[in-house]
């Protein structure tokens, strides 16, 4: 039997303050259910509303990357320092310390390998064991224009199904192949897409009129870093891709194979959630990469 409330303090309604129902922070995410919310807010900063997710999934389809080869020296130091972490089940399960309080990002499509046609790729992982895993969302190649195009869509469309019964937000990854023209009417187009058909956020390639591949996508967009770049330049395109509208960066080869990783991620935290400019983030990798 419950306890009485044998309290002589008078009870407090607040009658004056009525309830408020506060919108989601997240572009095109304020209809999802809680658990859905809260695992995207896990990934974005609630704050600034942007993410920087540090990538290391290369292995999936390339094998030792260089940079990667050892993941615990390489990437274990930096993952306290990202947002979210993104890799596969494998190397997630061996070598990523599991009391870390970072979101993870799990691929969860693969398939073929750089010797054959990356297209052809199929969902790798079961939703159950995502939700072994303890991820924040999961992440699906998808190959606009590719040869199995149809294939890809699908393998998303599935995840999503099967995501969303358990509040789990599926990343739309778009893929270029080499025979694709990567601008910014390719981009919006697959981006678009890839939202419409469900995906809860989308990580493409910066290009020059960003500004309409995030407006006219209704979900958030995040940039992958794409190949080394000089630490500058990656910088500045950072830069150049929050201020045309995009949520954050998915970098791993401008950060793991930078001369001063730690140095870079710091910089690029700086962009992102501090509206640091290239130039003053450079300058700042500079002095943390001589000490």
């Amino acid at each position: 039997m419950a306890e009485h409330d044998l309290s002589q303090l008078e009870k407090q309604y607040y009658l004056d303050i009525p309830q408020q129902n506060q919108a989601f922070f997240l572009k095109g995410s304020n209809n999802y259910d809680w658990g859905m919310k809260n695992r995207l807010a896990r990934i974005f900063n609630p704050a600034s509303g942007k993410t920087v997710m540090l990538a290391f999934d290369h292995g999936y389809f390339q094998g030792p990357t260089s940079g990667l080869e050892r993941i615990d020296v390489t990437i274990n130091p930096l993952a306290p320092h990202a947002d979210a972490l993104m890799c596969t089940r494998g190397v997630l399960r061996s070598l990523i310390d599991p009391s870390t309080q970072k979101s993870v990002v799990m691929r969860a499509s693969g398939g073929p390998s750089i010797l054959k046609e990356l297209s052809d790729e199929r969902i790798a992982v079961d939703v159950e064991d995502a939700l072994r895993m303890n991820v924040s969302a999961v992440a699906v190649q998808v190959f606009i224009g590719g040869e199995f195009e149809t294939q890809s869509v699908h393998n998303m469309t599935r995840l999503v199904d099967s995501c969303n019964r358990y509040g789990i937000p599926v990343l739309g990854v778009t893929a270029v192949g080499a025979q694709l023209t990567r601008d910014a009417r390719y981009i919006s187009l697959a981006t678009r897409i890839l939202a419409e058909l469900g995906a809860a956020f989308i990580k493409t390639y910066y290009v020059p009129d960003f500004e309409t591949v995030t407006a006219s996508c209704p979900v958030p967009v995040i940039i992958a870093g794409g190949k080394k770049l000089a630490e500058v330049d990656a910088l500045k395109m950072a830069r150049n891709a929050i201020d045309a509208g995009a949520a954050g960066v998915d970098m791993g080869r401008n950060i793991f194979q930078s001369e001063a990783p730690l140095a870079m991620l710091t910089a690029v935290r700086k962009v992102v959630h501090e509206n640091m400019s290239a130039e003053h983030a450079f300058e700042l990798y500079q002095e943390l990469a001589n000490r």
